[in-house]
């Protein structure tokens, strides 16, 4: 039969990126206190195409996604990548992977427990060298500052959530970001509190107050003290209680 993806093409364009998008896998991910977790993923896998090339073998991205038998994590990353441009026969490969997380975690005061979700995505390319992000989105709860200090009598607080990316140069656990992230903001978000425990975290965010500037400096501090972390990427968006738009910050930097 014949192959039109090889077939020449004579528009003289390069193709930095094509492939498959919106794959539903299921997947295994490394639990810091369970072993493992099973968890379903969206996954987006790309090669680069010269311009000599009609098009690339969509099929085979998700025959190498089944090869694997669902073992895909932080730890096989670049080996998958490595195979996607060898059976692609590409200069570069990209594959990025989001799914949910879930903490079983404990109310401060009851101790009552439930399920945090938590979305995460690993991204990761092959060209001359491999590169390597995790990202997180973490829900958090923030208190203003400003509404403290010229109110007679409580404060405006809110929903936010920050966004998280890192490089690093070994594993890095993802429990232990979220709980970088959480420790950062005016109080935690849990999905089951008692009575006790919501006057426990509205008094821990009163004593806390927190702008998103606050926030985006607070977890650039401890990752700037990190040796392990080289590189980040952290924005914290406010989803105002009082206000029609949302509050933003946003910090970068590149670590020697």
């Amino acid at each position: 039969m014949k192959d039109i993806q090889n077939h020449k093409d004579t528009r003289n364009i390069d193709i930095d990126q094509v492939g498959v998008k919106g794959i539903r896998y299921p997947i295994t991910v490394l639990d810091k206190d369970m072993g493992e977790q099973q968890t379903v993923a969206r996954i987006n896998m790309y090669v680069s195409l010269p311009r000599y090339y009609k098009g690339t073998h969509m099929s085979r991205f998700v025959e190498i996604l089944n090869e694997h038998s669902r073992r895909i994590s932080l730890q096989n990353f670049s080996e998958i990548l490595e195979e996607v441009m060898s059976r692609l026969n590409a200069e570069s490969a990209h594959m990025e992977i989001t799914f949910p997380y879930f903490i079983n975690k404990s109310a401060p005061v009851s101790g009552a427990q439930g399920l945090m979700e938590y979305e995460c995505t690993f991204k990761g390319s092959l060209n001359h060298g491999s590169d390597l992000v995790t990202i997180i989105r973490v829900p958090i709860s923030t208190l203003c500052p400003c509404s403290k200090e010229i109110s007679d009598y409580g404060a405006h607080n809110q929903r936010g959530e920050v966004c998280l990316q890192v490089r690093f140069k070994k594993f890095v656990w993802l429990e232990d970001l979220i709980r970088l992230v959480e420790e950062s903001a005016s109080s935690d978000v849990y999905s089951v509190l008692k009575r006790e425990d919501e006057k426990f975290v509205t008094e821990k965010a009163y004593e806390n107050p927190m702008f998103v500037e606050d926030i985006v400096r607070e977890i650039a501090l401890k990752l700037n003290d990190d040796p392990n972390i080289t590189w980040f990427s952290v924005e914290s968006e406010n989803f105002e209680s009082i206000h029609n738009h949302s509050a933003y910050a946003y910090v970068e930097k590149h670590k020697a």
